[in-house]
C-alpha cells in the first residue's frame, strides 16, 4: 500500500505501541489530551494501539474500554486524518472499529510518500526472524482458519482466552536474557523491494536511529507507558521545511506534540 501525503499536509505524527488498556489511566489519558491538541494533519499509528483485541464485537457495548477509545479517535477524526496498522496485539481490528473510530487501515507494510521522500511503515514484528516460536505463532493466528475459529467463540471465552496468551508472553520476557531485534538483511531487503531509504518501525520497544547501508536508515518508535519509573512516550514527527521539499525528523513527548512546529 502506497500513501501519497495530501499537498495540505505539513506535519505527520507517527506513534506505536501504546498498548492501551482501563488499567493503564496515565497512559490513556496522556493519548486522550495528545489527540485533542497534536497540531498534526495526520497521526499513523503502527501497530499495538491496544493491549489486546479480541473482535471488533466489543464495541456492542458503547460503555466498553474500546468503546470509548473509538470515541476519542472519532473525535480527533474531525479535524486530522488517522491510519492504523495491525500490531501483533490487535490484528483481530477490522471495518466495525475502523468505522466506528474513524480510522484508515494500513496495509502491514506501507510506503508513506512525504515530503519528496518515500518513508517505510511496518510494525516491525514480522521482521524478528531470529524469535523462531513467535514467528511460527504469528503464522498461525495471521490464518484465515484460526481467526475464524477465534472469533467464533463467545466473547468471554476469547477474553479468557487472550489474558492466558498475554501471561505466556510475559512470562516468556522475563526468562529471555536478549531481546530479540529486526533482522536487518530482511529490513534492506524490503525497502530496496519498496523503493524507499527510511525505516519506520515499533514492536521492539527499543527507540533508536540507525544506519542499515550508506543510503538507508532506520527509525524505532517508542512504547508508551506513563505509569513507569521513567515515563516512556514519544511521538516521531515530520515536517515539510518551508520548501515543501523535504521533510525533518523529530522525537517529541505527547505534550510537547501540542506544539505548532512547521515552519
Amino acid at each position: 500500500m502506497e500513501l501519497l501525503a495530501p499537498s495540505h499536509w505539513k506535519c505527520v505524527d507517527i506513534i506505536s505501541d501504546l498498548h492501551l488498556q482501563r488499567a493503564q489511566a496515565p497512559t490513556v489519558a496522556a493519548w486522550q489530551r495528545y489527540l485533542q491538541t497534536t497540531c498534526a494533519d495526520a497521526v499513523l499509528i503502527l501497530g499495538d494501539l491496544f493491549e489486546v483485541w479480541v473482535g471488533d464485537d466489543v464495541l456492542h457495548d458503547p460503555s466498553s474500554f474500546e468503546a470509548e477509545c473509538a470515541q476519542a479517535l472519532r473525535a480527533a477524526s474531525q479535524r486530522l486524518a488517522l491510519y492504523l496498522m495491525h500490531g501483533n496485539r490487535d490484528f483481530l481490528l477490522d471495518a466495525a472499529f475502523t468505522q466506528a473510530s474513524g480510522c484508515t487501515l494500513l496495509d502491514d507494510p506501507s510506503v508513506l510518500s512525504f515530503g519528496a521522500q518515500r518513508w517505510l511503515l511496518t510494525h516491525g514484528d514480522a521482521l524478528c526472524l531470529a524469535d523462531a516460536p513467535y514467528m511460527e505463532f504469528r503464522a498461525t493466528v495471521r490464518s484465515a482458519a484460526w481467526q475464524n475459529d477465534f472469533l467464533a467463540r463467545p466473547l468471554q471465552e476469547r477474553e479468557q482466552i487472550a489474558r492466558g496468551l498475554r501471561m505466556q508472553s510475559e512470562t516468556r520476557k522475563k526468562e529471555e536474557k536478549n531481546w530479540i531485534d529486526i533482522d536487518p538483511d530482511a529490513a534492506r531487503a524490503l525497502l530496496a523491494q519498496h523503493r524507499a531509504t527510511h525505516l519506520i518501525h515499533g514492536h521492539t520497544h527499543h527507540p533508536a536511529t540507525q544506519w542499515l547501508s550508506q543510503t538507508a536508515d532506520r527509525m524505532v518508535l517508542s512504547d508508551w507507558d506513563l505509569a513507569a519509573q521513567p515515563p516512556r512516550a514519544e511521538v516521531l514527527r515530520l515536517l515539510l521545511d518551508p520548501t515543501g521539499a523535504a521533510a525533518g525528523v523529530q522525537r517529541i513527548t505527547p505534550l510537547d506534540a501540542a506544539a505548532t512546529a512547521a515552519g
